[in-house]
C-alpha cells in the first residue's frame, strides 16, 4: 500500500483509482492485523498465558492503534470528497510520516515476535545452540529487515514518485491553454507590463494549483 503510487506502470493510472487501490490495501491489512489479535488472545486465554507483558506486545497493539486512527483520517480526509484541498495539504506530510513510522513499528513488532517465540519454544536444543529452526528464523527476520529497508527506500526517493506533468494534466482546462495565454488574449487593451504581470500571477497560480494537487492528492498511509 505504501509504494502503490511508486509503482511507473501506476502511473498511467487515474489517480482516483489508485487512491482506492492503497485504501483498499490499507483495509485488508487492517482487518488481517484485527483477525491476528484475536487470535492470539484467544490462544493465549486458552492456555492461561498472561496478556500484554512483553515489550512486543505493547508495540504490536500500539501499532495496530495507530494504524486505525491512520486509516481512518485516511479515509476521511484523503479519500471522501469533502476535506478541502488545503487541509489535505497541511496534512499530507503528517500522514506520510506517519504511515511510514508505522510501517517500521510493524517490522520492529515482528521481529521481536519471532525472536521471543524462538526463546520460549527451543528447550532441546535451545535457542542459544543454533539449531536449523533458529538459524531459519533469524534468516527470515533479516529478510523481512531488508524488505522494509527497500520500501523505506523507494517511498523516500524523489526518482520514485508521481511525475508532476501527470497531476498537471488534470489541471490544465480542455481546450485552454497554458501559462495564461487564454487570459492574456483578452487583455487587448492592456500594456506590455500588465501582460507581463498577468503572465506571471498565471504562473504562480499554476504552480500553486499543482502543488497543492499533489499534496492533496498523494497519499501513502
Amino acid at each position: 500500500a505504501i509504494i502503490v503510487y511508486r509503482l511507473p506502470w501506476t502511473w498511467r493510472c487515474s489517480k482516483p483509482l489508485m487512491k482506492f487501490i492503497h485504501a483498499g490495501l490499507n483495509t485488508i491489512a487492517m482487518i488481517l492485523a484485527i483477525v491476528s489479535m484475536v487470535a492470539v488472545f484467544d490462544f493465549h486465554n486458552a492456555r492461561n498465558i498472561p496478556n500484554m507483558y512483553s515489550l512486543h506486545s505493547w508495540i504490536g497493539l500500539t501499532a495496530v492503534i495507530f494504524y486505525s486512527l491512520q486509516l481512518f483520517l485516511g479515509f476521511a480526509i484523503f479519500l471522501l470528497p469533502f476535506a478541502p484541498v488545503s487541509l489535505r495539504a497541511a496534512l499530507m506530510p503528517i500522514h506520510v510520516y506517519s504511515g511510514l513510522t508505522i510501517f517500521a513499528t510493524v517490522i520492529a513488532t515482528a521481529l521481536l515476535g519471532i525472536t521471543e517465540k524462538l526463546i520460549f519454544s527451543l528447550k532441546s536444543p535451545a535457542y542459544s545452540a543454533s539449531p536449523p529452526e533458529a538459524n531459519f528464523v533469524n534468516c527470515l527476520g533479516l529478510l523481512l529487515v531488508v524488505f522494509g529497508a527497500l520500501i523505506l527506500w523507494m517511498a523516500s526517493r524523489d526518482h520514485w514518485k508521481r511525475p508532476p506533468e501527470q497531476n498537471a494534466k488534470l489541471l490544465q482546462p480542455v481546450g485552454g491553454t497554458p501559462e495564461g495565454t487564454e487570459a492574456e488574449s483578452t487583455m487587448t487593451d492592456g500594456s506590455n507590463a500588465d501582460k507581463s504581470d498577468l503572465r506571471i500571477s498565471s504562473e504562480a497560480a499554476r504552480k500553486q494549483n499543482l502543488k497543492l494537487d499533489e499534496a492533496g492528492q498523494r497519499s501513502t498511509m
